[in-house]
């Protein structure tokens, strides 16, 4: 009697390049009724991860939508805006959000409401750019960013909190950076189609588009997700639990450490668009110069994702301090190019693909140890705080930066090189929670 081996189809070689049997079977720090439905978990949340990061690329406030400003003739002092607002506005909410989202067992229903939110405003782009033109223009898409970043808030907070309840401890980078690599080559490919002129009118449209489907399809990779109920301790008013969960700073000295660490390190993304500044003087603003600019992100995201996820399940803690050390040497060389060099698209562009490889790694390790160092209501209440007051900050170094820029680009790139030189040695003090 004779048997017939069954060759493996393409798509389980695919799996086994991202998944690892064995580690699938270790449940580190999720519940049992979670373990047994770790796979198609870890698939889903693959999937609604990489639908997010791809809607985050082609509706980037630091690239795409200034692009929109400039075609709709908006003014620049609202272009200026954008970043900031984006960043900032997704964070300082969540302080009084995560004591709303801690009382609820079940939590993905947040993520769902907050993709379906982003999928609607970022249509709402698509409708001024149409509809509206120069001051009335700018003004809306201000206003959109600054919805958008409260739909962001939702999703942020609840985010971490279903990773850390259905994906392992060692699994949780993988997933995420496997999700920024697949994402970021999604993006090569539509950056190609910009700049070989294949999208030769309304590029951004299309790019914001296919941003409002994919918001849509993650929110709907989320709601299949299996997730079981967790604790609600502490489900009183949202105020009473944001001011108490402000004494963590003075309770959790390694929580402080952490917050103080991860507040040093937004250089790595404050200074990405003063880089693409400095390329866009030189290269102009058409259609060309911005699919290389996506195309450079995608492939930054694509090279280093998998590497920076799996580097930070094995230790989030070191990978915090290379990254840290990285964006002081990518800050540093670009302050003495800004101060003794005019012209050089292809240099900036270069420090721009730089910095975003240390960027998503900064991303990686940051979530990773966060999700690490502490689970159920704890992990909420930590995510929470932190965010408000990374987003505060955000506000107070944009503003400072932004001055800092009008005086000299050079000096604004110091200034950041000398953040990230604080975070690296501070960053060295952290406690190791990747075991």
């Amino acid at each position: 009697m004779s048997t017939t081996k069954v060759k493996p189809s393409y798509f389980s070689r695919f799996r086994y390049l991202i998944e690892d049997e064995h580690e699938a079977r270790a449940c580190k720090d999720i519940g049992e009724d979670a373990c047994h439905v770790v796979p198609g978990n870890e698939r889903l949340m693959l999937l609604a991860l990489v639908f997010s990061k791809i809607a985050d690329t082609f509706a980037s406030a630091k690239i795409v939508l200034p692009w929109l400003m400039a075609a709709t003739g908006a003014p620049l002092f609202l272009t200026s805006l954008l970043v900031p607002i984006r960043e900032s506005g997704s964070m300082l909410p969540q302080l009084l959000l995560g004591a709303y989202v801690r009382k609820k067992p079940i939590r993905k229903g947040f993520l769902v409401l907050g993709g379906v939110l982003q999928a609607l405003i970022i249509a709402g782009f698509v409708w001024v750019a149409i509809s509206l033109d120069a001051l009335a223009a700018g003004i809306a898409i201000v206003l959109l960013t600054a919805l958008f970043s409260l739909a962001r808030a939702i999703s942020s907070i609840a985010n971490k909190d279903v990773i850390g309840k259905t994906i392992p401890k060692q699994q949780r980078g993988r997933v995420s950076g496997n999700a920024a690599s697949i994402a970021g080559l999604v993006s090569i490919i539509f950056g190609a189609a910009l700049m070989y002129g294949w999208l030769d009118n309304g590029g951004e449209l299309y790019l914001l588009i296919l941003a409002a489907a994919c918001f849509a399809a993650s929110a709907l990779s989320y709601a299949r997700i299996r997730e079981f109920a967790g604790a609600t301790e502490g489900g009183v008013n949202a105020v009473q639990v944001a001011l108490e969960n402000i004494r963590l700073l003075r309770k959790d000295a390694e929580f402080t450490r952490f917050v103080l660490v991860r507040g040093f390190m937004i250089s790595s993304g404050l200074a990405a668009p003063y880089f693409v500044l400095m390329a866009q003087a030189q290269e102009g603003s058409g259609l060309h110069a911005l699919g290389l600019l996506i195309v450079v992100s995608g492939v930054a995201s694509f090279i280093s994702g998998n590497i920076w996820g799996r580097l930070a399940d094995s230790n989030s803690k070191q990978l915090i301090t290379l990254t840290a050390i990285l964006t002081v040497i990518v800050c540093g060389v670009g302050t003495a190019l800004a101060a003794i060099i005019s012209s050089g698209f292809y240099l900036y562009l270069g420090l721009f693909f730089v910095l975003s490889v240390v960027h998503e790694g900064v991303r990686q390790g940051r979530k990773t140890y966060l999700v690490d160092m502490a689970g159920g209501n704890k992990r909420t209440d930590y995510v929470s705080v932190s965010n408000t007051l990374i987003g505060v900050l955000l506000l107070v170094v944009g503003i400072i930066s932004g001055a800092i820029a009008q005086y000299s680009l050079a000096a604004v790139l110091a200034f950041f090189t000398l953040l990230s030189l604080v975070a690296a040695v501070l960053s060295s003090q952290l406690k190791s929670v990747s075991e």
